[in-house]
């Protein structure tokens, strides 16, 4: 199984490794620092999702739960349903239909109620 995100396809990336020399007092480095190979890994988390109905162990980046996250508090549809992850409870109490009737109804006779 290849280190790879199911969703994106991020994968590693080559580059280099630089150490950074600061000269000495008044002076320079005779040669210079070297730059060696390196492998920048991808953040992969195994999570689980639901497809088609089934449960199913993706391993997804960390950019792409993030985004998953956001949707859903932001109320969109995610692009894939993770078995975690919750909307939100809204926290303030919910009116009574007696309670919007009137509020509708006479404004004044609301205001005095509450």
């Amino acid at each position: 199984m290849a280190a790879m995100c199911a969703v994106c396809g991020k994968s590693a990336q080559f580059g280099k490794s630089y150490t950074h020399h600061r000269g000495v007092a008044g002076g320079r480095w005779k040669k210079r620092a070297q730059k060696t190979n390196r492998i920048f890994k991808v953040n992969l988390q195994r999570v689980t999702a639901v497809e088609g109905g089934f449960r199913m162990q993706v391993r997804l980046c960390g950019k792409c739960i993030k985004r998953i996250k956001k949707d859903v508090l932001e109320g969109k549809r995610p692009f894939l349903n993770l078995v975690n992850v919750h909307p939100p409870v809204s926290t303030e109490p919910k009116k009574s239909s007696i309670q919007s009737d009137i509020a509708e109804k006479a404004p004044e006779v609301a205001v005095a109620v509450a």
